[in-house]
């Protein structure tokens, strides 16, 4: 649906090792973009559609733009349950806090299964699972 989208981050040691974990949770990829960014993508084979992550401004963005004070939303597609759990493990022993733990989220018969942490700079992050 997306081609790329990008947000920036306070710190990017931090971002980085959350979203390299976060990412080897769900079978995706982390790779070097600049010396202030890096790319989450599906893998180095596939970089597109990709996520940038990083703390400069990017030459498109407005003269004066800074890190969002408003949470990003970002929500991952699980393989299956076991992935959402992992996702959920590595991100809070890498640096996110938990914002819903792992379970069925909306009515059953969505039959999805999500979980919630907040990253580094308090962004909700998300890896769900839809059954069937």
């Amino acid at each position: 649906m997306f081609d790329h989208l990008g947000f920036r981050v306070s710190d990017l040691a931090a971002a980085r090792k959350f979203y390299d974990a976060v990412a080897a949770s769900l079978g995706l990829s982390t790779i070097d973009n600049t010396e202030t960014s890096f790319l989450l993508v599906r893998g180095v084979e596939q970089p597109v559609p990709f996520v940038w992550i990083g703390t400069d401004r990017p030459a498109f963005w407005r003269e004066g733009d800074r890190t969002s004070n408003s949470p990003l939303h970002l929500a991952f597609k699980a393989r299956d349950n076991a992935a959402v759990d992992a996702f959920y493990r590595a991100a809070l022993q890498n640096g996110g806090v938990d914002n819903g733990a792992p379970g069925p989220r909306g009515p059953a018969e969505m039959g999805y299964y999500g979980a919630y942490v907040l990253d580094p700079d308090g962004n909700n992050i998300e890896a769900g699972f839809r059954a069937g």
